[in-house]
């Protein structure tokens, strides 16, 4: 089992200016390239006066069993290139509910970057390449998307968060995978498979091993020149997002929407206003619903009455008209994820291995409150109900059908509460729960 703690850092440590980024580590080919050339480049450019601190970010997913040993390589194999080392382990509270793999995705990319606030990094490094953005493309042409779908994978883009700017580079996203593997027989690199890759009952993968050998038997070059046409694209939609403020003007309130003048854009001009409000679901970090979506809520729109609400469900959140203003309200949905504690610190957490353990086993749970569950959240007091907890901390009444964390069948963590300190431990491996809700 791989530690929880950060590797040991260089034998010269950084001086106070060094600049530091990181990269998201998988243990795959692509991320296993991404890491070697960085290290080598940083190792190149470095002087006496500044040096880059290289970090290395793993995410543990838990739904291959294999995971365990994933995490240990990448721990072990950032230890050898000198690079701190962190990782974040992720629970589903179901593995049959909806599509896993845009759910592991998403909270992937929430993960790695609550890791870059954690430890002050403004750049992150992700290895997807040409092939990747070629499946991406033909992925979203079977969905029927439209320019923003169709743009692909952006090499470079801003995430905000926390009022920290993150930016996400993606450097080899004009190379193949053909190119990374020559690059890493060439310096006999060694990475690990995900046996799910071989499964074609993922559309991606059934992209990947069956329709893009295929196209480049029929037009030589086909990934390149799909990575081209996502460029090109991006492009254009960078037009279309200038002309949807432009046109949102005088119809953007604060992070809603009037009602009445974005009614008037779309009976002068229903194209831009279409544009407009997927602008506005972009900006808010939603998905891009489908034609047949969109023109269900106009329909609503044009047909409520003045001051009346209404409220759809879109990508997990809630969108309410009240007041005449449209808005996204955050719903209770979201996911326990487990931090890992350095060695040294004094901080009191879980159990690393009884936290895994209990994970290959299937006795990780998020439950939902049903009443008369009780909780020891402070050394030396009884345990209390969760109604007499909320009571004692002034929580508002809509927050307190709050998610709750089991283990082995026993109750954990309460969300916004805290975590039972019987459980607690204050050395070996350790992690501490906390629920992250969907942004």
């Amino acid at each position: 089992m791989a530690s929880s703690r950060k590797s040991k850092p260089s034998p010269k440590p950084a001086p106070m200016a060094a600049k530091r980024i990181a990269l998201a580590l998988s243990g795959g080919l692509d991320s296993v390239v991404l890491l070697d050339t960085v290290c080598k480049a940083v190792q190149a450019s470095d002087t006496s006066k500044q040096s880059t601190e290289v970090w290395v970010f793993h995410i543990h997913h838990g739904l291959q069993k294999s995971a365990d040993q994933w995490l240990e390589f990448c721990e072990k194999l950032a230890k050898k290139y000198r690079a701190q080392f962190d990782f974040r382990l992720l629970h589903f509270a179901d593995k049959a509910q909806g599509n896993i793999e845009a759910r592991a995705r998403a909270e992937r990319y929430d993960a790695l970057t609550e890791l870059c606030i954690e430890h002050d990094i403004e750049i992150l490094l992700l290895a997807h390449h040409q092939n990747d953005q070629a499946e991406t493309i033909l992925l979203q042409l079977l969905r029927g998307s439209g320019v923003a779908g169709l743009a692909g994978m952006p090499q470079q883009r801003i995430n905000t968060a926390d009022g920290q700017s993150i930016t996400l580079w993606r450097p080899l996203l004009n190379q193949s995978r053909a190119d990374l593997e020559v690059y890493a027989k060439k310096y006999k690199l060694k990475w690990v498979e995900d046996p799910s890759n071989q499964n074609t009952r993922y559309r991606r993968n059934a992209i990947r091993k069956e329709i893009i050998p295929r196209l480049e038997k029929i037009q030589p070059g086909a990934i390149s020149n799909l990575a081209r046409s996502a460029d090109l694209l991006a492009q254009s939609q960078v037009l279309l997002d200038r002309l949807a403020k432009l046109d949102g003007k005088d119809i953007f309130q604060g992070a809603g929407l009037k009602l009445k003048p974005l009614l008037a854009l779309a009976k002068l001009d229903k194209p831009a206003a279409n544009n407009l409000m997927r602008y506005w679901l972009k900006v808010n970090k939603l998905a891009m619903p489908s034609q047949e979506r969109l023109e269900s809520w106009w329909k609503d729109l044009m047909a409520v009455k003045q001051d009346s609400s209404l409220e759809w469900q879109h990508d997990e959140v809630s969108i309410r008209l009240w007041r005449g203003v449209l808005q996204v309200a955050n719903s209770a949905f979201g996911h326990w994820i487990f931090k890992a504690i350095p060695p040294r610190s004094k901080l009191l957490g879980l159990s690393l291995a009884l936290v895994s353990e209990a994970e290959q086993r299937g006795l990780v749970e998020h439950r939902q409150r049903q009443g008369a569950e009780k909780i020891q959240i402070k050394p030396k007091t009884p345990r209390k109900t969760l109604k007499n907890l909320f009571q004692e901390s002034d929580m508002p009444p809509w927050e307190r059908q709050a998610p709750l964390l089991y283990i082995n069948d026993e109750l954990i963590a309460v969300a916004g509460v805290g975590v039972s300190y019987p459980h607690l431990v204050s050395t070996g491996r350790r992690v501490l729960p906390e629920w992250s809700e969907k942004p």
